[in-house]
């Protein structure tokens, strides 16, 4: 097995405290490690480093660097910029077939996804090998525990084997109703972004479905073999569809496989997803610094000073030596749209 850590996100929806220069996947939100170390950590009790990928930002190289010192910069692919999933994958994929025979399988993660019970997750690795050789896209679906409109949904059809399904159909993001009627009927999942195929599947699924991407990558590794690894693809790589490859591959495929797991698993999405993640006194606060309450349930504070709490419920409140949000829980995932306006106003001191 061969693992693609996906690890060039900007992590908006954690700002003040991811910035541009040092995003989410690089913060100790959950732990006393980063987030890609952890996803690091995680897949070595699998595979070794040396077949562990990063795909990452030009800026992120020396982020990566610091916190995965032992990965070689061989195994660090450069995506010129963001140009969402399927390009970004591709591109890996167009790399890791020049090291590696196509019988070899590949699995593609993001960098910053929580996963409690590790040995689950090893185990769904294994259970994936048999579809993938069988020339199927595998995925993992998360098994839901309440009605989340935030994720895309995978409905599963009839059984391959004892614990996967043939992928029925793949849905978008919910209202709340729609979710609601989806855990009432059972055999539908939360899609969490992590694929498992083999690199010879995959590539061919490119070319059958993204026949326009397959011309640019076609492209790109001419460019590769004249000039060299290290030589400009902007030009190029900016001719990509900007589409993610649930839509641009998964939803497409005709041979397709969940594997639904329950590992106590998050995407990490918000700071109301870390607050749900993250330990909290009797009454569901969550406070990193020394603090008194009074009166005040449910809220996640961030910060390095004192704080005192008096008849407040549900808010985030995240202090950084430059910044301060204060957010509803329920309106966390608005951050980016102060991130947004922010770039608007070429305000780049505080992204």
């Amino acid at each position: 097995m061969i693992a693609l850590i996906m690890a060039g996100g900007a992590g908006t929806r954690f700002w003040p405290l991811s910035r541009s220069s040092y995003p989410k996947q690089f913060l100790n939100v959950v732990a006393n490690k980063s987030m890609i170390r952890l996803t690091v950590d995680r897949l070595l009790k699998k595979i070794p480093i040396e077949r562990i990928f990063i795909v990452t930002a030009y800026s992120q190289v020396e982020l990566i660097a610091e916190h995965i010192p032992e990965l070689s910069v061989e195994n660090i692919i450069i995506e010129p910029f963001g140009m969402n999933t399927a390009p970004c994958i591709a591109l890996s994929i167009l790399y890791i077939k020049r090291l590696f025979n196509d019988k070899e399988t590949l699995m593609v993660l993001p960098s910053d996804h929580v996963i409690r019970r590790e040995d689950l997750f090893l185990k769904s690795l294994d259970l994936a090998e048999e579809p993938a050789k069988d020339g199927y896209l595998v995925t993992f679906g998360i098994e839901p525990h309440y009605p989340a409109t935030g994720y895309g949904y995978i409905e599963a059809g009839e059984e391959y084997r004892e614990g996967m399904f043939y992928v029925h159909q793949f849905k978008e993001k919910p209202d709340i109703d729609t979710a609601r009627q989806f855990l009432a009927k059972g055999g539908f999942y939360w899609n969490s972004g992590m694929f498992y195929w083999e690199l010879a599947t995959i590539w061919k699924m490119y070319q059958a479905l993204q026949p326009e991407m397959f011309e640019i990558l076609d492209g790109i590794s001419k460019q590769w073999n004249e000039i060299g690894l290290d030589s400009d693809i902007s030009e190029l790589y900016a001719r990509m569809p900007r589409i993610p490859v649930d839509i641009g591959i998964m939803e497409k495929a005709d041979k397709r496989i969940v594997i639904p797991v329950s590992y106590d698993w998050s995407d990490v999405g918000s700071w109301r997803a870390l607050s749900e993640i993250s330990l909290a006194d009797s009454e569901g606060n969550t406070i990193n610094s020394e603090h008194m309450e009074i009166n005040s349930r449910n809220n996640y504070i961030h910060t390095d000073k004192f704080t005192a709490l008096i008849g407040v419920e549900g808010l985030v409140v995240i202090e950084t030596p430059d910044a301060i949000l204060v957010a509803r829980k329920e309106d966390s995932e608005e951050v980016k749209k102060i991130v947004e306006k922010l770039q608007k106003e070429g305000r780049k001191e505080l992204l």
